[in-house]
């Protein structure tokens, strides 16, 4: 968690420097600004409907990438109810917004398990899976941390959790990681910030 961190803080700097060199004023962002970062730019995984799914799908959307899973008992509910509020407050502009549920846990989180779970928060939210190899890459693409903990002591074997990173990534409308939201920090920022992604990109 603490790389994790350190590397959102490099990003943040690098662009507050690159602002200062002039040009347009950038837009007043209240979640941590990361446009430039050297990652998040791919996913190659599955959608809770089987087709195929990459960032690209999705370009001309403001974008938000949440790693979780479905048996999260508290930061992974807790985002989604945000991002749903989020959409509702958007309006007419919910369709320029596509909210993306990773999943950590493909062994329990099936896509017959994403399809009931993840559009119980929006219907137009999609979930994400693929193969254990395939979750690691995307992990280590977003830099997002998780670790499979053991079954308590007798409990059944499927009732394990996992440790994850709890935090929302933003991408712009061409597709570009811009910000980052660490959880808890609210649907009143996450909208405020993606209204600014909607108008000026």
């Amino acid at each position: 968690m603490r790389a994790i961190l350190a590397t959102l803080l490099i990003a943040l700097a690098a662009a507050a420097l690159s602002a200062c060199g002039g040009g347009a004023e950038a837009p007043k962002f209240k979640l941590t600004d990361v446009s430039g970062a050297g990652f998040g730019k791919e996913l190659n995984l599955t959608d809770h409907h089987g087709k195929p799914r990459t960032l690209a799908d999705f370009r001309g959307k403001v974008v938000t990438v949440f790693f979780g899973f479905t048996h999260c008992p508290d930061a992974c509910p807790t985002t989604m109810v945000e991002m749903a509020q989020v959409a509702k407050e958007l309006g007419a502009d919910a369709d320029q917004l596509q909210v993306l549920f990773v999943t950590v846990d493909p062994e329990r989180d099936t896509q017959k398990v994403l399809a009931q779970y993840v559009p119980s928060f929006h219907p137009g939210f999609l979930g994400l899976y693929g193969d254990a190899e395939a979750t690691a890459r995307a992990a280590k693409e977003f830099k997002v941390y998780f670790n499979k903990q053991p079954p308590k002591e007798g409990t059944a074997g499927r009732s394990y959790s996992v440790d994850h990173s709890a935090g929302t990534f933003i991408l712009d409308r061409q597709g570009r990681l811009r910000l980052f939201a660490q959880y808890g920090q609210g649907a009143e920022a996450i909208l405020h910030d993606v209204r600014l992604l909607i108008r000026s990109s």
